[in-house]
């Protein structure tokens, strides 16, 4: 049994906790955290951060450089930022991007991007999305380069990227996500298409979620900042 195994096993002993109540609160199968207790599978990046999130607690090591990390310093694939120069990222955003389902409308879900201390970088993870069991979690670049920003998911070799532009006023960021999608049967296929992170401010009322069609609340204002990328050259598209 590895250590974080374990920690998982004192945590929930400590809290007289069943795993049952772990997979349910971590939004995974019970299944899922059951092989990965008893090493017939990886930890992934998202699980692992599900389960800290169900526990309150940190169960990762540093990141891969730790003494860069302990210094507050993200490493170098990342690009080697510090807090200081990339606090400004730290808050809750509502995310948009066309609905697979319905053509013109937009599926919106929370996102939180805030510095883990123990890897000394930034993370994101995903919030109240509709298909819950497909929320992502993962890394966060800052390229001192070219100002991007990118926001990389890699579960076992399957990566999804986020490239996101130079924030506009309020805070608000506009980009592009590359994924795979079902297509035909079963098979999946790479699609890209504009996003966009919209800001929350400092108590500001829950923004609307979901599927939001037009005539729905909010829908406007989402069409409205999602069709940005693209009128106001966030991103192209080339064919």
């Amino acid at each position: 049994m590895g250590p974080i195994a374990e920690r998982i096993r004192l945590e929930l002993a400590r809290h007289r906790k069943s795993r049952q109540w772990l997979a349910d609160r971590a939004r995974i199968s019970l299944s899922t955290l059951e092989k990965v207790l008893s090493g017939r599978r990886r930890f992934t990046f998202a699980t692992l951060v599900r389960i800290e999130d169900a526990l309150g607690v940190s169960l990762r090591g540093r990141g891969e450089d730790p003494a860069a990390a302990a210094a507050g310093q993200a490493p170098d694939h990342l690009g080697a930022y510090s807090r200081a120069a990339v606090g400004w990222l730290e808050a809750r955003y509502v995310m948009l991007r066309p609905s697979a389902g319905e053509k013109g409308a937009v599926y919106a879900h929370g996102l939180t991007i805030g510095w883990d201390e123990d890897r000394g970088h930034l993370t994101f993870r995903e919030w109240d999305r509709v298909d819950a069991e497909f929320s992502q979690a993962g890394n966060v670049g800052v390229s001192a380069l070219s100002g991007h920003i990118y926001l990389v998911t890699n579960e076992l070799g399957q990566y999804r990227l986020v490239i996101l532009g130079r924030p506009a006023r309020g805070g608000s960021l506009y980009g592009v996500l590359t994924t795979l999608q079902v297509g035909k049967g079963a098979a999946l296929m790479p699609v890209t298409m504009p996003l966009a992170l919209l800001r929350l401010g400092e108590g500001e009322g829950e923004p609307v979620l979901g599927r939001v069609s037009a005539g729905q609340a909010r829908f406007d204002d989402y069409r409205r900042e999602l069709d940005r990328v693209l009128t106001e050259d966030y991103a192209r598209m080339l064919t």
